[in-house]
């Protein structure tokens, strides 16, 4: 790694910090159900398969583009990430509502699966690939390739995920224990419009780091 690139790590976690923050990626579902069932320890519980979805979702997104990385440019590559980002962060500010679940039983498969299909829904794979391309420069030090090796994608998996977890966990703690969840409803909708505000941005970023 050099000192150009020292920043890419620290910005992996930072980023999984702040996908742990919005309420739509699982911390708002686990404390729902353990108010639910009066027992932080079914927050805790939920946590687990929340966390696996998330970075399952991020690894799938990280794989898709490792593998275009290998049959186009990387600079094509940045151009279909950005615009997938412009085109998920422009849905998001259109239509900032959340999909409704049918009900509160859930399982350890269904929480993972929610949970998947909520981090995909919200772009946060994508959200990583800026720092993949980077990290992918300094990996082939000036090299053509655009894919990354498996244990370079498997780390950055790990770190961000490291950062949504602590984040996450602090977060439906917090909330259980001295909040509630009444004040959040007006609080919602300004998350999500920030976070469709992010995935703008980072499509910017996209293009020119």
């Amino acid at each position: 790694m050099n000192d150009a690139g020292s920043w890419r790590w620290p910005a992996l976690l930072l980023l999984g910090a702040y996908h742990g923050i919005n309420p739509g990626m699982g911390w708002l579902f686990a404390v729902a159900l353990g108010m639910q069932e009066r027992r932080r320890a079914v927050v805790a519980w939920s946590l687990v398969p929340i966390t696996l979805g998330h970075a399952l979702a991020i690894a799938v997104a990280i794989t898709a583009a490792g593998v275009l990385g290998f049959v186009v440019s990387l600079g094509h590559l940045r151009l279909i990430a950005a615009a997938a980002l412009f085109a998920f962060g422009g849905y998001r500010f259109i239509r900032h509502r959340h999909p409704k679940g049918g009900g509160m039983r859930v399982g350890f498969r269904d929480l993972t699966l929610w949970s998947f299909l909520m981090a995909s829904a919200h772009g946060a794979g994508l959200m990583v690939l800026p720092v993949l391309f980077g990290l992918s420069s300094d990996e082939h030090s000036g090299h053509s390739a655009a894919g990354w090796s498996l244990p370079l994608a498997s780390l950055a998996v790990g770190i961000h995920t490291a950062g949504y977890l602590a984040v996450t966990a602090l977060v439906a703690a917090i909330i259980y224990e001295k909040i509630g969840l009444a004040v959040l409803r007006q609080a919602w909708v300004n998350m999500d419009l920030i976070w469709a505000g992010a995935l703008v941005f980072t499509g910017l970023l996209t293009l020119v780091i």
